[in-house]
């Protein structure tokens, strides 16, 4: 907090009478000028954005002027007019001035700095050295960062001698240090954790040169708690440098980091025209249609379900409210013969580094099919072709809404978006009415399939499916607890009888809250004649090691049982103990300890082969010498 106080006077009085820059649209969105495929693809989607979604500015025709090598890049990739963000942002990075950029998703806000920062190294004094660092590009998720990576690499490859490094989580950390330490690095892209533990492992790191600093998703980087790390990250710094803050909202926290970071600062914001029936400016592009629909809880899944059959030739991207969430419906989704085939992948926060990366690829490559993940997948990544996105559960953060439909409706395309809400939140439409997000009521399908009875077969056919069922729910109950908007989102009127019908669940979470009766369990109906001990996994391995898991729980439940023995008379044995040193009995009964233990392992280990059955196992162990 201090190293914020240093610079709020010096702020207040420096942003006060900075020029704030303002540019509309009538674009239906600002596209991201940046792909991950071929060049080929990058200059598709160029000639298919719409002309009203650009300025008339062309990147050769900036002030000051880009280098022929960044222009050559640009052209190769498809790009020649500049998006409003890009057209204000470059001329002001390129003229020393710091900016903070509030622009919306998809407006262009990665080649908004990339290109500066390639022309500010280019023209930089400072002789480029294997450890001295020149740039640092900070953003909150992993996916992001590495997105970012390869957006810049065409354009940084046009600098001699710079090296860029990405660094995030999910790979060894001595890895990149083993990397940097051989090959050194000049630009450090990545995630704010990962960044900091490099700068406090490797010493030899020289920042003194720095020309440039980016926070990008300023917003979202705070929301995830990375102040402090952020922080330490700017105090080894030098204060002499170019900041660019980049945030699709200006929140308070990010206003504070503002104040720490930024000299004289130039405010650059990027809007879309409001729509029909809305004053002002919208947060949402015109050409992306939002509705929402109200069902039951029971009846959500049939309807999501509904959607997706009704919708398999396009591409869509589910939310959910937690991981356990994504879990359970993309394990549950693909066993039911209604959607049999159709690529459903799930994404989100806690799978490892490469199975996310490996997720996202095989997401990017589909021509249909659908993404199911969380807030994880809302800010920042740029996949082409979504066509709908589908919120199954509203966020707990009303921001992430915003950047949840954000996804699609891109590069000056349609797009359409929907959210399901129960009846008692309806309430959330006006608020993000107010928000300049609106919304148009959707009905309920009138031929979807019941798909309750289905998703409760499959949990009768898997222990997996029944087991991530009842965490799927239990999670989705400890999110909705802490839902950012509690007086919309009431969650002492749950009705978890209701939620748990639509999952397809076989029996109620055993909660405090179901023994209490604390939300109501109405409209739910326990499965009948089912042995929950008798359901198996579908995978053999597991369904294997379960059983061997019984079996060690029985044996400890034997054990516990077993009456204690009675105390044997005092013999000259325990004599002969007494006249021992403490240590020496210590190592006496040590060793008979140890002589029971391995009797009992060789009993257990008869038992698994066979060799003797449990009735002869509990009498061989003493459980029968009842007093």
């Amino acid at each position: 907090m201090g190293f914020l106080l240093v610079f709020l006077p010096l702020f207040l009085q420096s942003f006060l009478s900075s020029s704030h820059i303002t540019a509309f649209t009538t674009s239906p969105e600002h596209p991201k000028n940046y792909k991950y495929t071929a060049v080929k693809a990058m200059e598709t989607a160029a000639e298919e954005a719409e002309a009203n979604s650009l300025t008339d500015v062309r990147f050769s025709d900036l002030q000051p002027a880009l280098s022929e090598p960044v222009l050559e890049a640009l052209n190769q990739a498809g790009f020649r007019f500049c998006t409003p963000v890009q057209r204000e942002t470059i001329p002001l990075l390129l003229s020393h001035k710091d900016v903070a950029v509030d622009a919306a998703t998809g407006s262009g806000k990665t080649l908004a700095f990339v290109i500066p920062l390639v022309e500010i190294l280019r023209q930089s004094t400072a002789p480029v050295k294997p450890y001295k660092v020149l740039a640092v590009i900070i953003s909150p998720t992993r996916e992001l960062s590495s997105q970012i990576y390869h957006v810049a690499l065409p354009f940084i490859s046009t600098l001699p001698k710079v090296k860029t490094m990405l660094l995030v989580g999910g790979n060894e950390v001595k890895s990149d240090i083993k990397k940097i330490e051989e090959d050194g690095a000049n630009v450090l892209i990545g995630t704010p954790g990962r960044l900091f533990d490099i700068m406090e492992r490797i010493e030899g790191l020289d920042f003194r040169d720095l020309e440039l600093l980016i926070l990008d998703e300023a917003d979202r980087l705070l929301d995830m708690g990375f102040q402090n790390q952020i922080n330490s990250i700017m105090s080894r710094l030098p204060k002499l440098r170019r900041t660019g803050l980049f945030s699709a909202t200006q929140t308070e926290a990010v206003k504070e980091l503002a104040k720490a970071g930024l000299r004289n600062p130039k405010r650059v914001n990027v809007e879309t025209q409001s729509k029909a029936g809305l004053s002002g400016t919208s947060k949402t592009p015109s050409g992306l249609h939002i509705e929402y629909m109200v069902c039951e809880a029971e009846k959500k899944s049939s309807q999501l379900v509904d959607l997706i059959v009704k919708n398999k030739s396009q591409k869509m991207i589910i939310y959910f409210l937690s991981c356990a969430c994504v879990d359970y419906w993309g394990v549950a989704l693909p066993q039911l013969s209604l959607l049999k085939g159709h690529p459903l992948i799930p994404f989100h926060g806690k799978m490892k580094q490469k199975t996310r990366d490996k997720a996202l690829a095989s997401f990017r490559s589909l021509s249909s099919g659908a993404l199911l993940c969380t807030d994880v997948g809302a800010r920042g990544l740029d996949i082409p072709g979504v066509d709908c996105v589908v919120q199954f559960d509203p966020p707990q953060d009303p921001k992430a809404f915003i950047h949840r439909v954000g996804r699609t409706a891109r590069l000056g395309k349609k797009g359409s978006a929907i959210v399901l809400l129960m009846p008692k939140e309806e309430t959330y439409v006006e608020f993000l009415r107010i928000r300049k997000v609106p919304l148009q009521e959707r009905e309920c399908s009138g031929d979807a399939v019941d798909v309750v009875p289905l998703l409760r077969d499959a949990a009768k056919n898997d222990r997996d499916v029944m087991e991530k069922g009842l965490r799927s729910l239990l999670s989705f109950l400890k999110a909705y607890k802490e839902h950012q908007c509690s007086f919309i989102f009431r969650w002492k009127e749950l009705e978890i009888g209701k939620l748990a019908t639509g999952h397809g669940l076989l029996k109620l979470p055993s909660v405090s809250e179901v023994k209490r009766h604390a939300l109501s369990t109405k409209g739910f109906t326990p499965a009948k004649d089912v042995n929950f001990e008798e359901i198996k996994y579908k995978n053999k391995s597991r369904e294997k090691q379960r059983k061997k898991n019984m079996l060690v729980e029985k044996s400890e439940k034997n054990e516990k049982q077993r009456p204690q023995k009675r105390k044997a008379a005092p013999d000259t044995q325990s004599t002969d103990m007494k006249k021992k040193t403490a240590k020496q009995r210590r190592v006496v009964q040590t060793k008979e300890d140890f002589d029971d233990l391995t009797r009992e392992y060789r009993l257990l280990k008869k038992l698994k082969k066979g060799a003797i059955d449990e009735d002869e196992y509990a009498r061989l162990m003493g459980a029968d010498d009842l007093l």
